[in-house]
């Protein structure tokens, strides 16, 4: 398992940067790999080379994204046998309930907005990330 690994899924340059930020405040050195588009995720996430051991711990989801949005990049990841148990958290600046809805219907684990306060924002990643890195217990890896 990469441990290491946390995929954000984001295309705003300004939200990937203020989101390193705040894990580097809060001391969590997991590694963020950035995917900016729908497309370029699931190809990262689904490659038939990709084994168990080295998909991601934890999957951060913008909803707006180039070529492939986000609700569409969900419904394929959890499509697969190999990533459909991932975790995965919405996070966006949407709070259109049909949004949450859709989001929810389609399998996130959890759906959170993006505070606009960057002391707010890093408060809700410290939060985050002691949830679904250290405290969540998860099934293991898939090998298909």
């Amino acid at each position: 398992m990469d441990s290491n690994k946390i995929l954000l899924i984001e295309d705003n340059s300004s939200d990937i940067e203020l989101t390193k930020r705040a894990f580097k405040k809060n001391n969590i050195s997991n590694e963020i790999v950035v995917m900016e588009d729908g497309q370029d995720a699931l190809d990262y996430l689904l490659s038939p080379s990709k084994s168990p051991e080295h998909l991601p711990e934890l999957i951060l989801l913008d909803l707006k994204l180039p070529r492939i949005d986000g609700l569409e990049v969900l419904k394929r990841i959890r499509s697969d046998n190999r990533t459909k148990q991932l975790p995965i958290v919405v996070l966006t600046s949407s709070k259109e309930e049909q949004d949450i809805v859709a989001a929810y219907d389609n399998g996130a684990n959890s759906y959170i907005r993006k505070p606009v306060d960057f002391k707010q924002f890093t408060e809700s990643i410290r939060i985050l990330s002691t949830y679904w890195l250290i405290l969540n217990e998860r099934p293991p890896r898939r090998r298909e």
